[in-house]
């Protein structure tokens, strides 16, 4: 098998959604933080680009609605500011 650089950024994607759960899981962070939005739209983002490469539609359904349903969290949270 071969792992080409957009599998490495895909993986990192997965990586990133995973800890951010467990982080949540364990009240690391919280659901309302924007660290917790950041680090899903990254990670839905980075999973998206490898999709570009090699695509799937049904993942690339789950993160594209994965980053924007993240983004929105953290516009959210700056709206909530004032």
């Amino acid at each position: 098998m071969q792992y080409a650089w957009y599998d490495i950024i895909g993986s990192i994607g997965v990586g990133l959604i995973i800890l951010t759960y467990v982080a949540l899981q364990l009240e690391k962070i919280r659901s309302d933080a924007l660290a917790y939005s950041l680090l899903n739209a990254l990670g839905a983002s980075l999973i998206l680009i490898s999709l570009r490469y090699s695509f799937n539609f049904a993942a690339f359904i789950v993160e594209f609605f994965w980053a924007l349903i993240s983004i929105y969290g953290v516009a959210k949270y700056f709206w909530k500011k004032y």
